[in-house]
């Protein structure tokens, strides 16, 4: 009787399983592109004529995009910077932190609807998805491959991609198909129908409370968060896709900053329930210093766009702290009140960074509207990205 009883169980948990494969099959990321739709508030995507979405390009791009064997030592994956669970960034770490514990001197940026952003990076040095690829690939403190080829090779050489590629592009292993695919499987990251969305441009007016409509009267007001985070009659990116001095690049690189501590050690964890105490001049003394950052002037060399940095999107926020280019700020609350009081001062300031005066009641309910543009469907996103690596689809 136990045995028969067993058997059935195990029938019952391969039927389970095959039925559960295929509702994912139908999941919104392996939903045919053609069928997919644009979530309120967002425009639709456009696609390169040399690259339109397909359901195998998107599936090979997603199990690239979570590989950890493509980085030189098995180790990282893009998604261990852009972690699905923790909003496609990185909550625990202000900036990223690559191969052998390299350090990065910039915080990992949210991927959540990158595919409409104009520019790419914090400095906004590569202007397509497909470009982007090929700099974490090979960046000494990313993923550190010597070259593409190796790359390349190291991609040959794993079993479980044997037809992938054919599949999705009709040829082998190739740069410009990782490169495609990745970036197809980018562009299906897309988050909208917050419940601002459903306020603003789908008519509800009781999506919003009071006191974040009256957070939306400040940022379209007072607070000017408006004029670089911009909204649209029937879509909003919030961003102009332009590059901005708030003054924390520049504060990070010319200010002397005076370190105090409320006690002389620091709790290091070695293992879990391992802890010690060590004290703050050997944690100095072993770590890494921060490289000089000079935003944007990096790329055009232009001294007047000396610490600018790309405007980033204001979706999806309450999953992808930290925030500002170097991650130094870990709260909407310490955004605001940087913003309120405009900025750090430098030469090349803004002429928007300017002190603006907010009460602390206009500063929590500019705090409680930011909180509405988490789209519905991040957990989804989540999940799907976190299960496609381990997902065999024959297709």
């Amino acid at each position: 009787m136990f045995k028969l009883i067993s058997i059935i169980l195990f029938v019952l948990l391969v039927t389970s399983i095959a039925f559960n494969k295929e509702d994912y099959s139908l999941s919104h990321l392996l939903t045919p592109p053609d069928k997919q739709i644009t979530p309120l508030g967002l425009p639709a995507m456009e696609h390169p004529k040399d690259n339109l979405p397909s359901e195998a390009k998107i599936i090979l791009g997603r199990k690239l995009f979570m590989d950890r064997r493509l980085s030189h030592n098995n180790t990282i994956s893009c998604g261990m910077c852009h972690v699905p669970e923790q909003g496609f960034t990185s909550n625990e770490l202000a900036t990223a932190v690559g191969i052998e514990g390299r350090s990065h001197r910039r915080n990992s940026p949210t991927i959540f609807n990158v595919g409409f952003y104009q520019f790419l990076f914090h400095d906004g040095r590569e202007l397509t998805l497909e470009d982007q690829v090929v700099g974490p690939l090979l960046a000494f403190n990313e993923m550190g491959n010597p070259s593409i080829g190796h790359v390349l090779e190291k991609i040959r050489s794993f079993k479980d991609y044997s037809g992938m590629f054919e599949r999705a592009f009709g040829g082998e292993v190739s740069l410009e198909r990782v490169s495609q695919a990745i970036a197809a499987y980018e562009r299906t990251v897309v988050s909208g129908n917050s419940r601002f969305d459903q306020w603003r441009f789908g008519g509800d007016a009781n999506a919003l409370s009071k006191e974040e409509q009256a957070g939306f009267e400040v940022f379209s007001g007072k607070g000017g968060c408006i004029a670089c985070h911009t909204i649209n009659d029937k879509t909003a990116l919030f961003t102009d896709h332009s590059f901005h001095n708030t003054g924390i690049g520049w504060a990070r690189n010319n200010k002397v900053m005076k370190k105090e501590y409320k006690s002389d050690t620091f709790p290091v964890q070695l293992a879990p329930g391992v802890v010690v105490q060590v004290s703050h001049e050997l944690i100095e003394d072993s770590s890494e210093k921060p490289e000089n950052d000079v935003g944007r002037f990096e790329i055009t060399e232009d001294p007047k766009d000396s610490w600018k940095y790309k405007t980033p999107s204001l979706r999806n926020l309450t999953v992808s702290a930290p925030y500002m280019h170097d991650g130094s700020l870990t709260t909407l609350k310490e955004v605001v009140e940087f913003y309120n009081r405009g900025g750090d001062d430098n030469p090349e300031k803004d002429a928007l960074m300017i002190p603006l005066g907010m009460t602390l009641d206009e500063q929590n309910s500019l705090v409680a509207f930011l909180k509405t543009l988490t789209g519905e469907n991040i957990k989804v996103l989540e999940d799907e990205a976190r299960n496609a690596f381990f997902e065999q689809k024959a297709l």
